[in-house]
């Protein structure tokens, strides 16, 4: 009998899982399944712990699913993807494994392991991957040049053509492969941070009806409602994503179910154009694979002077800058993981044009803590507030922190909810809470604005301006 092996990542998932759906389609191999936690090479890319623990829970769920179907998912742990390596090759000759299964990951390190291992096998063992975590491959969606698209605008119209000529299947879960097997459940060797169930309940049944909804009664909204982050506006769907309990083909084929004419620009089309921007960002991590090792994709902006200040840092990231929104969202992230999508760009704008803090700063923070951390997303969002990225906002142009709270959570329910201490101030004044406090010459529980916006914008264009030079 063959055995086939199944090499779980960032796939954990049953359903539209091209690795395992592969090693699964002849009757007659005995079919095996491991994922080997690296935590030494987690924290070397500053994995949040929620993000950890939320791994942790779905490993948990899928490999109670698979041993339903008879399939034994075995789990281990090595400190980084070296020795991981040597975990699949010995397991490989232990099981007599004839054949191995995985889905492509795309940074620089997970891509040299793999080819690593596939030559280390050396034909011992036929490795088999997938492009599973993308609607296109990389490097499928190119400029006339053979090129990767520098901007998102045409690589996304070329991108819905492709769609348009053929949609990328989504595949069956596996068939039950003989009699139920036992699970023992895991738990990783890795910092812990609850997981609120409520927003980010566990497994993909979850997942799945979180996106059926959204699909069905938000996404038809989400181009007037997503920039309001006291309105659930958005999917949220990004952790499930990022961990691949979700495939963005699933999101896809969803989508169109309830909005048909969403390629044609029409009901649902601003939300595709979310998964479309997961898609350019994770092409480019391919064609430009320095986006990895935190190099700027517009080379002189790496000259740009950055303030050394980790007083200012520290107030960015616990929320104490005194601007409203601003920590608001900063302490929606620490609290919970997540943070709105419209804020990550109003708070990378801040540290980045008003404090003139190096980017790099705040994209390693955020993957501190983020449980939907994606480096491709993470830092394709950080380069566009940064304006060091292909198709970033210009250099010039500098978010206002207070007007962005003005118009995105104009009456401050948003604010009112992160921030209790600003509770009592009425109205629109929310976002000016010292203006109002002096004029009523009382003391508030609220830090003063660690900086001037208007001078901190001359000082950053000037920095700008001097490394362009």
């Amino acid at each position: 009998m063959t055995t086939h092996l199944v090499w779980f990542r960032n796939d954990l998932r049953l359903h539209d899982n091209y690795a395992l759906s592969a090693a699964c389609r002849s009757p007659d191999a005995r079919v095996l399944a491991l994922f080997i936690a690296t935590p030494e090479q987690w924290q070397q890319h500053n994995m949040a712990p929620r993000q950890a623990e939320f791994i942790g829970q779905h490993l948990n769920a899928l490999g109670e699913q698979l041993a339903e179907r008879g399939i034994t998912l075995h789990i281990r742990q090595q400190a980084d993807f070296s020795a991981a390596i040597d975990e699949v090759k010995q397991f490989c000759q232990q099981h007599d494994v004839s054949a191995l299964f995985y889905n492509y990951q795309y940074e620089v390190n997970e891509r040299e392991r793999d080819a690593r291992l596939e030559r280390e096998l050396d034909g011992q063992v036929i490795c088999q991957g997938f492009d599973d975590s993308l609607l296109l491959p990389p490097g499928s969606v190119v400029t006339g040049n053979r090129e990767m698209y520098k901007v998102f605008t045409p690589f996304s119209r070329a991108f819905i053509k492709r769609l348009k000529e053929q949609l990328p299947e989504c595949v069956a879960a596996p068939q039950t492969r003989g009699e139920a097997v036992e699970f023992i459940p895991y738990e990783l060797d890795y910092p812990r941070q609850r997981v609120d169930p409520q927003l980010f309940p566990v497994g993909e049944r979850a997942a799945i009806s979180q996106l059926r909804i959204f699909c069905q009664t938000a996404a038809v909204d989400y181009a007037e409602q997503r920039d309001f982050p006291a309105i659930k506006g958005t999917s949220t769907l990004s952790a499930w994503l990022a961990i691949g309990v979700l495939s963005p083909r699933q999101c896809l084929h969803r989508l169109l179910k309830e909005h048909p004419r969403a390629l044609d620009g029409e009901a649902g089309a601003v939300w595709l154009n979310e998964l479309l921007w997961r898609e350019f960002y994770r092409h480019l991590l391919v064609a430009y694979p320095r986006l990895c090792r935190y190099r700027p994709f517009i080379a002189w902006t790496d000259k740009v002077r950055w303030n050394h200040n980790p007083e200012a840092l520290l107030a960015w990231q616990q929320g104490k800058t005194g601007y409203p929104i601003v920590d608001a969202a900063m302490r929606q992230l620490n609290e919970t993981g997540w943070m709105h999508n419209r804020l990550r760009m109003v708070v990378a704008s801040f540290l980045v044009k008003d404090l003139l803090i190096d980017w790099r700063e705040g994209e390693r923070y955020f993957m501190s803590q983020l449980i939907d951390g994606d480096l491709a997303a993470n830092n394709g969002g950080w380069q566009w507030a940064a304006s060091t990225g292909t198709d970033a906002a210009p250099y010039f142009r500098i978010f206002n922190p207070t007007t962005q709270g003005q118009r995105f959570d104009s009456d401050g329910t948003f604010i009112r909810h992160w921030l209790p201490e600003l509770a009592m101030i009425p109205g629109k004044d929310i976002h000016i809470p010292w203006e109002w406090a002096d004029k009523r010459r009382q003391t508030i529980d609220y830090p003063r604005p660690i900086v001037d916006h208007k001078q901190a914008r001359i000082a950053t264009l000037a920095a700008y301006e001097a490394a362009r030079n």
